[in-house]
Parts: C-alpha cells; sequence; structure tokens
C-alpha cells in the first residue's frame, strides 16, 4: 500500500464513516479498485486497516464533542469525590449510562459473530444487497424523517433522556451493520428517532455511540494486524496507516459538521439516492465483468 493509497482511503472513510451511506461498503469498493485486494493475505490485512482507520473517525468525534466527552469524564471522577461535580453531573452519567447500554449488544455479537461475518459478508454481493436494500428504506423513510425534525415536541429531550431499554434498542439497531453496505450510522440515527429522539439529536447520540463501538473495532482490528504475520509490512509500514487515520480525522470532522445541519433538516433521501445508484453501478460492473473481487 502506498501514501496515495492510504490518503484515498483515510478520505473515503472520514467522508462515509458518519453519513448514512456505509463506510465499510465504500472501502470495500474503493480498495478493490485500487487493487489492493489480490491475494487472501493482503486482503484480509487491507480489511483491518480499513477498521483501523476507523481511529480517525473517533477523533474527529471525540474533538468536536469534546466538552460531552470530558463532561462524562469528569462525572466518574466526581463519583469518587475526588473532584467536586459540575452542574450537569447527573445529565452526564445518564449520557455515559445510554451510550455503554448502547455499546453491549454490538460487543456481545461483533465478538461472537466477527469471524463469521468476515467469511460470509465481506464480499461483492452481499455489499450491493445491503447497499440497494438501505438506500430504498431511506427514501421510504425520508418523509417520516423530515417530519420528525419538523416536530417542535420534544425538542429538549436528546441522549441522556433516554432509557436503558431505549438505548439497549439503539445498540441493537447497531448491530445490523455488522452486514458491510448497511452502514451503522443510519442504523443507530434511526434507532435513535423509532425511540423518539429528533433527527439532530438522534445523529448526536449515534456520534458519540461511535466512540466505543468504534474503538473497540479499531482496537481488535489493529490487535489482528499486529498478530498476522507481515500484515504491516503488506500495508507498506506503520506511516501508511498513520496518514490514513490522519486523513480520516480531518475528513470526518467536516463530514459531522455538515451531516449535522443535514439532519437538522431532516431527510435522507439523497443518501439513498447515492446508495441505490452506487449499487446498481457495482453491480452491473461485477455482472458485466468490468469489477472482479
Amino acid at each position: 500500500m502506498t501514501l496515495f493509497d492510504a490518503v484515498i482511503l483515510g478520505l473515503v472513510e472520514g467522508i462515509t464513516e458518519y453519513l448514512p451511506v456505509s463506510s465499510t461498503g465504500h472501502l470495500l469498493l474503493t480498495a478493490q479498485w485500487l487493487g489492493l485486494r489480490s491475494d487472501e493475505e493482503q486482503r484480509r490485512a487491507v480489511d483491518a486497516f480499513s477498521i483501523v482507520i476507523q481511529g480517525g473517525a473517533i477523533l474527529a468525534v471525540a474533538g468536536l464533542y469534546w466538552s460531552k466527552v470530558r463532561g462524562m469524564a469528569h462525572a466518574c471522577v466526581a463519583v469518587t469525590g475526588l473532584v467536586r461535580k459540575a452542574a450537569d453531573h447527573r445529565q452526564a452519567l445518564r449520557l455515559l449510562r445510554n451510550l455503554v447500554a448502547a455499546f453491549i449488544p454490538a460487543a456481545i455479537f461483533g465478538l461472537l459473530l466477527d469471524d463469521w461475518l468476515e467469511a460470509r459478508l465481506f464480499k461483492p454481493l452481499p455489499v450491493v444487497l445491503a447497499l440497494a436494500i438501505g438506500g430504498v428504506a431511506l427514501v421510504l423513510l425520508d418523509k417520516w424523517v423530515r417530519e420528525r425534525a419538523a416536530d417542535e415536541r420534544g425538542t429538549e429531550v436528546d441522549g441522556s433522556s433516554l432509557t436503558v431499554v431505549q438505548s439497549v434498542l439503539i445498540g441493537l439497531m447497531q448491530c445490523v451493520a455488522m452486514w458491510p453496505g448497511t452502514s451503522r450510522s443510519m442504523m443507530s440515527i434511526l434507532g435513535g428517532l423509532s425511540v423518539g429522539l429528533r433527527p439532530r439529536a438522534a445523529a448526536e447520540f449515534s456520534f458519540l455511540l461511535g466512540l466505543p463501538t468504534l474503538g473497540a473495532a479499531c482496537a481488535y482490528s489493529l490487535l489482528k494486524l499486529l498478530r498476522q504475520d507481515g500484515g504491516i509490512e503488506l500495508l507498506g509500514g506503520v506511516m501508511p496507516v498513520a496518514v490514513g487515520i490522519i486523513v480520516a480525522a480531518v475528513s470526518a470532522a467536516f463530514a459531522i459538521s455538515w451531516l449535522v445541519a443535514f439532519i437538522g433538516r431532516g431527510g435522507f433521501l439523497w443518501c439513498g439516492l447515492w446508495r441505490i445508484l452506487l449499487a446498481a453501478l457495482v453491480g452491473w460492473m461485477l455482472w458485466s465483468g468490468r469489477l472482479a473481487f
């Protein structure tokens, strides 16, 4: 893998991670077009790299939502009595509780199904199918999302207002995105909307939920990559990995800022249409032999 490849993959990861278009699906397709999946050993290394560079997306969220992250950390320390409780102590603890509750399903199913999912679903047909189905779902749900955005009721409700059961439901919705091509962002935002959050609050909870979810996946994949003989060398060494993470962080920060405003207005229509178009294009290229996995 060259530095150019790392920059391209970093851009794709950063732009698509928090959009409801599936970063994993886009990364799989991009890596194939770059010729980075030529054999089984390289395929495993590149797939792991695609998850490791999610660390950049994590850094973007941590930076943009630093006040909330710091508030949750301060609340945890305040429980021990080492520091004075802040004015939003209870709210920060409830948000942390809800994020942990939403993360648990992904932690359980991720550990149980990781190898099974990688062997069966990290392939062109499942990715194209997930892209298409998700695209149709976003188009059909566009009117409902816009109505939720325009509804002024419950504007004070955010991630800290959820119950544990509601948080777990969002976490279960997020687990559907273990199918590459589905989109973690799409499923967690729709999960938030289904339990009563308005679009902007649902998006922010989804972003924060990405901290433990993507963080765990990133650490697990990095460990697997380091254990793989020659795994880092197949990617050109440490430098491409570092470049990919940095590029992903910068591009994700811009994408998040745009998405919050977009979600605030409501509607996933254009993301849905993009998914359908991409699925149709890739499906045609596979059928015609112009793209082979």
